[in-house]
């Protein structure tokens, strides 16, 4: 028999309503989203069994509250109603509130989000979802404001239809629910990667359909879509390594590619005066971002810069800008997102707010936006003007003393760049000095795993070595803090956040796993450390041990008896990419690279099982499905496997250099850079030797056919380049 929480309590009231054992619950949460609500009125409690066990208790529903630290209309819907007296009472009488971080529990979103969806056709944050005390949803929407507004009515009055229908209504009620499951349990089954079904030959013209797909749904501004517009980074990984392997639609995939880094770059959605890019813009031309910086965007499209210098640029949008907002964007991830270790940042924090607290007020973007009588006052009349004007500085949405993020809109020339270099330290250090957005200090997994692989690729590509030197504390802090070898049958466990140096709460998802060995591969790329590719094969034959094992693959291990009620019993792998690539893809591009060094077959096999999910999402939704296609063009071109054997000379570093700046979206390297312990070398480089007077060289194959090895970059190049055609 479950106990009743109000037992745990003594029964005693707490706060408004009397309700015994009720009380805000999230005062001793380490979620920085949770600690925000923990001051106000509503008994909030943290999402798990004893809160839908307490409602059970009472028999009333649950009201379900999903949203994150940097979320600015979390913070709203927070000021409008859940600080708000009369509105808690009212929740705290007919409702059992509960508060998640979607950050922390992305498991507990996304099968939420689908029933939002599926019920009111939208999604979004603050998500607010009604469920049974199962588990099960019955009604759900996103915000809703305090009074009535065209088509969206009051939280109020949500509240009050929802108690009514609850209290008069109920069989209508359960019977919804049950719709709703079942409805959720048919869409997963519809998209589950069988796992013992053969996998479909791909075919280049799938990918080349995709690429035009993506050339009708481009807008005139850059990017895809009207606003909001998000940058699309799955998608633009795909159309960089498009562009990289000779067809009759590479030069288009090389166009979309550049017209939409070229107009992220020169916006507002881009931080001209720190570096790090916003979560997205308000607008169509990127000129009203919306200001919360995340680490997982920015993890991203840093590599996508980075592999847009490696793809030389293009005259309307130079390598050498690409490189500079690759830098920044760096230097802004390790600076405001580091958590200080011994030896520098060793992990990094989740994201900065949207708003920043001026004067006890909530202001969006209120640390990034400059007037034209500031511009004047720090930089002098005319360098004010001039930066006003270059800027996009000039009474923006509000009159002349409106102010606005800076930035140009395009290009600059000699003059304007020189200006902008001159005023820009006095811009930042002007910024110090201001209210700063407030820090979710969480460390995620594969947050971090996305950040170590952009971080490995920019000390290769910008030949920074503290770059690189960042990725790897990075890399020794998820093995460290996130990683326990060992577990059933053999397999270790990787926790999802962090607090502080300390693991804790769920298990890490499909994509966690994934983004996590996808960095280390990269890693092992450019240093060459055996250390991290047995780690993250590691963490592949864990991913296999809890996600592949049951004939399906799936995203979470089942954390949550509601979360199975609410999707009918059934839990698969989401397919879609969303502000980061879908588990499944990053799965198999990981299993690809991994295959390519180990000769695993079975790990190849299993990405190609994966990839059958991309035939009929290719051309009819290519913007959901980015890094299936660019796993499925990587596929494709390779395996392309190099191993750099021979003593650590210039001229291997040469060889290692020429691999590392190849933009061959097949190609996995191998570097015989230390001693291996039998049985723990990379088996892609065994029987792999130096030239017999001991020079470096480079050992370059496909599909198990293999080029005479070279010892020169120019011979190297020439191989390269045959092969990829």
């Amino acid at each position: 028999m479950t106990q009743d929480p109000a037992a745990a309590d003594g029964g005693r009231p707490a706060g408004t309503g009397g309700i015994p054992g009720a009380s805000n619950a999230l005062g001793a949460e380490p979620s920085a989203y949770l600690r925000q609500h923990a001051g106000n009125p509503v008994h909030w409690r943290p999402f798990g069994d004893e809160a839908f066990a307490f409602a059970a208790a009472r028999d009333v529903p649950v009201f379900l509250s999903i949203g994150y630290a940097a979320c600015h209309w979390c913070h709203v819907m927070a000021g409008e109603s859940f600080e708000d007296q009369d509105t808690a009472d009212y929740l705290n009488a007919h409702f059992v509130p509960v508060k998640v971080d979607r950050e922390e529990r992305p498991d507990v979103d996304a099968v939420y989000m689908a029933a939002t969806q599926a019920i009111s056709g939208e999604g979004g944050w603050p998500m607010s979802v009604f469920l049974l005390p199962d588990g099960r949803a019955f009604h759900a929407g996103t915000y809703y404001p305090p009074r009535p507004m065209p088509g969206r009515p009051s939280f109020r009055q949500v509240l009050e239809a929802v108690e009514e229908a609850w209290r008069e209504r109920r069989g209508a009620v359960e019977q919804n629910a049950a719709t709703l499951a079942r409805g959720l349990a048919a869409a997963q089954a519809a998209s589950a990667v069988r796992l013992d079904a053969p996998a479909p030959e791909l075919r280049p013209e799938l990918l080349a359909d995709a690429v035009r797909a993506l050339a009708r749904a481009e807008d005139s501004d850059g990017g895809f879509g009207a606003a909001p517009k998000f940058p699309p980074s799955s998608v633009l990984e795909f159309l960089l390594r498009h562009a990289a392997v000779p067809s009759d639609t590479a030069a288009l995939a090389r166009d979309l590619a550049g017209r939409t880094l070229a107009a992220m770059a020169r916006s507002a959605l881009y931080d001209r005066v720190e570096g790090g890019f916003a979560r997205y813009s308000v607008t169509r031309d990127w000129s009203v971002p919306h200001f919360e910086k995340m680490l997982y965007d920015n993890a991203q499209l840093l590599r996508c810069y980075l592999h847009w210098v490696r793809l030389g640029g293009t005259a309307g949008f130079p390598a050498a800008e690409a490189a500079e907002a690759a830098g920044s964007t760096a230097d802004w991830m390790l600076g405001a997102l580091g958590l200080t270790g011994p030896g520098g940042p060793d992990a990094l924090a989740s994201s900065l707010d949207a708003d920043t607290v001026v004067d006890g007020e909530h202001v969006e973007g209120g640390s990034y936006v400059w007037t034209p009588a500031e511009l004047a006052e720090l930089l002098g009349p005319e360098d004010g003007e001039r930066t006003a004007a270059l800027m996009g500085v000039h009474g923006h949405g509000g009159g002349p003393d409106a102010g606005a993020p800076l930035h140009p809109g395009r290009a600059l020339d000699a003059a304007e760049a020189a200006l902008w270099q001159r005023v820009r330290p006095a811009l930042r250090r002007a910024r110090a000095e201001w209210p700063q957005p407030a820090r979710d200090e969480k460390v995620v997994a594969g947050w971090n795993g996305l950040a170590v692989a952009a971080l490995a690729d920019a000390g290769a590509l910008l030949e920074r070595p503290a770059l690189l030197a960042a990725a790897e504390r990075i890399a020794g802090y998820l093995e460290r803090v996130h990683w326990t070898p060992g577990g059933p049958a053999g397999a270790g466990r990787l926790v999802r956040v962090s607090h502080h140096g300390t693991g804790r709460g769920i298990e890490g998802l499909l994509e966690d796993y994934a983004f996590c060995a996808e960095g280390l591969l990269a890693l092992y790329a450019v240093t060459g450390r055996i250390r991290w590719y047995t780690f993250a094969g590691d963490l592949l034959a864990a991913a296999r041990v809890r996600f592949a094992s049951t004939g399906a693959l799936r995203d979470a291990v089942g954390e949550s008896a509601q979360l199975a009620n609410a999707q009918g019993g059934a839990a698969g792998a989401e397919p879609f990419d969303d502000a980061t690539p879908s588990g499944a893809a990053a799965f198999a591009g990981a299993l690809l690279s991994h295959a390519a060094l180990s000769g695993a077959a079975e790990d190849r096999a299993l990405a190609g099982t994966i990839l059958s999910l991309l035939p009929p999402l290719a051309a009819r939704a290519p913007r959901a499905a980015g890094w299936l296609l660019a796993t499925a063009q990587a596929a494709l071109a390779g395996p392309l496997e190099a191993t750099v054997v021979g003593p650590d000379t210039p001229q291997r570093a040469a060889l290692h250099r020429a691999l590392l700046n190849s933009p061959s979206p097949g190609l996995v390297i191998a570097l015989a850079a230390e001693e291996a312990a039998p049985g723990q070398e990379v088996p892609l480089l065994r029987g792999r030797t130096a030239g017999p007077d001991g020079t470096p060289r480079v050992y370059l194959c496909r599909n198990m056919v293999c080029a005479l090895p070279v010892g020169s970059v120019a011979a190297l190049g020439e191989q390269l380049a045959s092969m990829a055609e």
